[in-house]
């Protein structure tokens, strides 16, 4: 079942055509394409090109979560962030989400132009509830076993599936518990955070199992790993198997793919949308 995803009175997404999110990294180390936007005009203008590409939303992200990443201080992941925000919200009509598990930096970013907090850590953080609680912005709620500094450190479950799944319904309740609405919380199984590849396979052979909570299901597999494990291509040829393994997602009821090759993704879901059609449900 399909729920309406929406922040501050605007609907963001839902049941029917899946929406694409474009990845704008303001960062030195990004596993993809860490450097190539560092400056705010080069992130901005990268910004504007994925608008131009089809992007439905933006996500704008100040701190790596690779795996091994180092740790941003607050003062430079806003130096990095904040400007861009504030150009692409006053350039740009679509939502934009902040990509942070930092309170006083998803804070000040909503106060430039963000309306939804892209957090790794699923709220964790003390204070980071409160901040999406009182400024009516819509969330991202995602799974990862350790932190980006130890998630891949030989990762272990009894059942991936069931596991992810029973942490995401916790934090959706957590979050309910607190103010914020269902109506503005995404979740997001945490493809490569924390995860062997079998894992990983296993997440995506079963992504049914989160559209079904109540809830709008965002994934992210652009330029991932385990595409490198599948296909034996470098970073730079993984966009036809990014777009390939995102659409298997949004068949089995994603409705937000992140993606970093925005023009190929909404591409390939107009041609599903023209030739099969989406499922549709808006609970």
């Amino acid at each position: 079942m399909f729920r309406r995803w929406e922040a501050r009175g605007r609907l963001i997404a839902d049941g029917s055509v899946p929406k694409v999110m474009g990845i704008v990294n303001v960062t030195p180390d990004s596993f993809s394409d860490g450097g190539r936007w560092f400056s705010t005009d080069a992130a901005v203008a990268h910004g504007l090109k994925l608008v131009e590409d089809g992007a439905d939303l933006l996500d704008v992200g100040g701190e790596s979560t690779r795996p091994g990443a180092e740790i941003v201080s607050i003062d430079d992941e806003l130096e990095r962030v904040v400007p861009v925000i504030e150009r692409l919200a006053r350039e740009t009509g679509v939502p934009i989400s902040i990509d942070t598990t930092k309170p006083e930096v998803a804070r000040q970013a909503v106060l430039a132009g963000a309306s939804i907090v892209n957090d790794v850590s699923a709220l964790r953080e003390p204070g980071m509830v409160e901040v999406v609680s009182s400024t009516g912005a819509a969330v991202v709620l995602m799974h990862m076993q350790g932190t980006p500094q130890t998630m891949q450190d030989d990762p272990r479950y009894d059942d991936v599936v069931a596991e992810v799944r029973a942490y995401l319904v916790e934090r959706i309740a957590w979050c309910e518990a607190r103010g914020i609405p269902r109506s503005r919380i995404a979740v997001d199984p945490g493809i490569g955070f924390g995860k062997s590849f079998e894992h990983n396979m296993a997440l995506l052979r079963n992504l049914d199992q989160f559209a079904n909570l109540n809830s709008i299901l965002l994934i992210g597999i652009s330029r991932k790993g385990l595409l490198k494990k599948i296909t034996g291509r470098g970073m730079a040829q993984r966009s036809t198997s990014s777009v390939v393994c995102s659409l298997a997602g949004c068949r089995q009821g994603a409705r937000v793919v992140r993606v970093h090759d925005v023009g190929p993704m909404v591409d390939a879901i107009r041609v599903w949308n023209d030739v099969i059609g989406w499922e549709s449900n808006d609970g």
